[in-house]
């Protein structure tokens, strides 16, 4: 009896796996067929296939699959033209769906700019307000790639709660594309120009940039920083600003486009460095042309002379010298490093244009000594300054480039307060 029973249960065990091994190789099979049905159906997208397009309809397994990009087969048909084949892959497939990356069919339909599409997709139920994982939403996509006809359909449509929870706004999107239609647009609407990116994306960059003025300057762009300025974009906004960023790429139209917008030219970043001087003269040490953009409109050349070294605290003090500047760098010790010590002539007998009678401090003069500018550097420091001169210096001290622009003065005087005899 024993025997009878151990024989059965073996029976029954063999059939058990035969059966899982049958029912293995049709999911196998079912899923090999599957594939080959989605990959027909990716082709029939593409090429716009109609009447492939709905012998397909009976694999319904197929509008499921996604591709190696990650994308659903309704992602492919929101992209391509033909308004027929979206409404066919529509039928039965979530219009909702997103990519692995978050990206909506919507989102994907936003970027390619067709209207009809997109028009279909809403009429469909697709969400504008869904953001992928970089917290983009259809209405950025369509700014950044410049499509006017669909940011248009979006504006009304995206929420401010959504855009809120986005972290940035499409102006931020279409500065960074340099999209002048869309920027344009969005302005129109009412769209904050001067809209800050929040925290958890200005962190993603490295760089602190908040403003869409920082998007164009920092990728170049003349023709939307100009745009963006003349529509009221303020220049100072960013931690790191905006004229730092130019000036440390050499774009001198970029520059004066942001001085002559009153870019505060003695403005600090102290994360790398802290000095007592202001920091664009850093980025531009080698680069003589744009030290004298930046002097002839304002850079305060004093503060390079200022530091401790051969003075007493009450002579520092009536020249400006605050006891926190006492944990700052001073000019003297920026450039006393070896890899900058070959320019100091050249950038004091530049500053030295700017300012009225100062004195050099031993470390300063240390290095001048070796510098073949040390003669026209010492006579000017040793004589006395013409009257002329130090008379411009102090008026410059109390009027900006613009006030003086405004001012009734002979254009010659005027060229001469503004030290346009010193202009490369």
């Amino acid at each position: 009896m024993d025997a009878a029973d151990d024989l059965e249960e073996e029976e029954l065990v063999h059939y058990d796996v035969q059966m899982s091994i049958q029912e293995s190789c049709e999911r196998e099979r079912l899923t090999a067929s599957g594939r080959s049905e989605a990959l027909k159906l990716v082709g029939a997208i593409k090429q716009g296939d109609m009447l492939a397009l709905q012998k397909l309809c009976d694999f319904p397994a197929a509008f499921s699959q996604m591709d190696e990009r990650g994308w659903y087969p309704l992602h492919r048909a929101a992209v391509q033209p033909l308004v027929l084949v979206l409404e066919t892959v529509l039928y039965g497939a979530d219009v909702n769906a997103q990519a692995p990356n978050g990206d909506s069919v919507l989102y994907d339909a936003a970027g390619s700019g067709d209207a009809d599409c997109i028009n279909i997709l809403l009429q469909h139920g697709a969400n504008p307000n869904v953001h992928n994982l970089n917290s983009q939403l259809p209405i950025h996509h369509a700014a950044y790639e410049g499509h006017y006809l669909a940011l248009k359909i979006l504006i009304p449509i995206t929420t401010r709660r959504a855009l809120r929870l986005s972290g940035h706004s499409p102006v931020h999107s279409a500065a960074d594309g340099g999209r002048t239609h869309c920027l344009e647009l969005l302005l129109q609407k009412g769209f904050d120009i001067n809209a800050q990116l929040a925290p958890h994306i200005s962190d993603n960059y490295g760089d602190m940039r908040r403003s869409p003025l920082y998007f164009t300057v920092s990728n170049g762009d003349e023709t939307h920083t100009e745009i963006l300025l003349k529509s009221g974009a303020q220049p100072d906004l960013d931690p790191l600003r905006c004229l730092l960023v130019a000036v440390r790429s050499g774009r001198y139209e970029i520059v004066k486009l942001l001085l002559a917008a009153n870019a505060d030219v003695n403005c600090y970043f102290t994360v790398v460095s802290d000095t007592v001087f202001p920091t664009a003269l850093q980025y531009c040490l080698k680069d003589e042309a744009m030290t004298r953009l930046l002097l002839n409109n304002g850079y305060d050349a004093e503060k390079c002379f200022c530091c401790n070294h051969d003075d007493d605290w009450d002579e520092l003090s009536e020249s400006g010298y605050s006891q926190d500047q006492q944990e700052q760098v001073a000019f003297c010790e920026f450039v006393s490093v070896s890899w900058l010590e070959h320019l100091v002539g050249r950038v004091v007998s530049i500053l030295l244009e700017y300012v009225g009678q100062v004195s050099l401090c031993g470390k300063l003069t240390k290095i001048l000594n070796k510098q073949k500018e040390w003669p026209h550097i010492h006579r000017t420091t040793c004589n006395p300054r013409s009257l002329s001169h130090l008379s411009r210096v102090l008026i410059r001290k109390h009027l900006s480039c613009s006030g003086l622009m405004s001012l009734q003065l002979p254009n010659r005087l005027k060229d001469y307060l503004l030290f346009k005899d010193n202009e490369l």
